[in-house]
């Protein structure tokens, strides 16, 4: 697997386009696409809040009934949440403008939003904005990226990632964009984030390697403890690299897997990163779990907890709130076998041993702490199982972001 520039557009017979179409913003693209020019197996994974968007039930019944796609289209600014019928309508007529200009099916076209909750849309000018989306289609790298900005709210800059990988003798790629800085705390994914790839793979397959890692790679990030009513991961595959179809749980199967875990978990961390305010990214890795499950509910406990995310902020090695944290999220553990260290490419130290203090150098840990990505680890001694989370610290800023958010 290589590493290669671009998101979106990266893989073959993928377009993308970005638009102004003032849906709430001024002076900057508000809407994207993607297209791909030949039909697509989708699958996605979706908010588990109760309150959920018109875009979220119009993407549910395309992925989970019909499992074709072959457009995506999303608007920043609204989220078209909490609107009722005319809600739903707006994604209708928002498809059937692009499945005309296109010339595809209505119920091959994906539709989200994300923003403000509670407005409705304004239809005519996003049926517009579509037109234009569709007019403008390209290949390119700079598309993929216009696409990448167009669907950003309060993030601070776009966030793609793209990897090539060979299935059999065949060079496969597979990139995406994604968004997301605030109301980020998963209970699926989270945010919104769109993957395509040129590999041939069944429906089933795919969407089973989607679900299976979104649980360690969206579903382990936390911004505010928020989850959001849009959260929406999609996934197009269009086959067009040409290798034999992945139909079954084989070698090709997990190398398309680790790609997909590969540039999802970047998409995360770049949320993580980017969380509203935020000046630093904030890794939480447990081991010796006895299980995944419990080394997953430890490393979201601590990366999700307040108290640490503003000690984080502060560069002070406040470790007795980490040890907290573990301690309210329901794992079992013993607290006197925990050892914790703090580390950052300023280096690397020992906090606790034994669920005691070290008696660690202040002055070193602050150093180690006032890098832009901060690492805690904590070893439990319970068993062999790992997970990592990813947060950001707790700032002033983050209040004054979304005080003012409607305004």
């Amino acid at each position: 697997m290589q590493w290669i520039q671009g998101g979106v557009t990266a893989a073959k017979g993928f377009q993308a386009s970005a638009a102004a179409a003032a849906i709430k913003y001024e002076g900057r693209t508000d809407m994207a696409m993607i297209f791909s020019e030949f039909p697509c197996k989708a699958a996605g994974t979706f908010t588990k809040n109760v309150v959920k968007a018109a875009p979220v039930k119009w993407d549910q019944h395309i992925v989970y009934d019909i499992g074709i796609a072959q457009a995506v289209i999303c608007n920043s600014g609204i989220a078209n949440a909490c609107t009722g019928a005319l809600g739903y309508e707006a994604c209708e007529r928002t498809a059937r403008a692009a499945a005309e200009i296109l010339k595809i099916s209505q119920d091959h076209v994906l539709v989200t939003s994300t923003g403000e909750i509670g407005r409705q849309l304004p239809v005519d000018r996003l049926v517009k904005g579509t037109k234009l989306l569709a007019a403008s289609l390209s290949s390119s790298e700079e598309a993929g990226t216009r696409a990448a900005q167009a669907i950003m709210t309060t993030d601070t800059h776009k966030k793609e990632a793209a990897v090539s990988f060979l299935v059999g003798d065949r060079l496969v790629t597979l990139g995406g964009m994604c968004k997301g800085s605030g109301m980020i705390h998963p209970n699926m994914c989270t945010m919104l984030s769109f993957l395509t790839t040129d590999a041939a793979i069944s429906q089933e397959l795919l969407q089973e390697a989607l679900r299976s890692v979104v649980e360690d790679t969206y579903n382990m990030v936390s911004v505010d403890g928020d989850t959001s009513t849009n959260d929406t991961v999609l996934l197009l595959a269009n086959g067009q690299a040409k290798n034999q179809e992945i139909c079954r749980k084989d070698e090709a199967y997990e190398a398309f897997r680790q790609a997909l875990y590969t540039v999802n978990e970047a998409l995360a961390k770049q949320i993580a990163g980017d969380g509203e305010g935020a000046t630093a990214l904030f890794e939480v890795k447990i081991t010796g779990a006895r299980t995944k499950e419990e080394a997953r509910i430890l490393a979201r406990s601590v990366v999700s907890s307040s108290l640490t995310k503003a000690a984080i902020y502060g560069h002070d090695a406040n470790w007795g709130r980490i040890l907290c944290a573990m301690g309210y999220s329901g794992a079992d553990f013993d607290p006197e076998k925990v050892d914790l260290w703090f580390e950052s490419k300023a280096g690397k130290l020992k906090i606790i041993e034994n669920g005691v203090s070290t008696g660690y150098d202040e002055t070193e840990a602050t150093r180690i702490l006032s890098e832009n990505a901060v690492t805690a680890l904590a070893d439990i001694k319970e068993g062999d199982c790992q997970a990592t989370a990813w947060g950001c610290d707790l700032t002033y800023d983050y209040v004054k972001i979304n005080a003012d958010y409607r305004s």
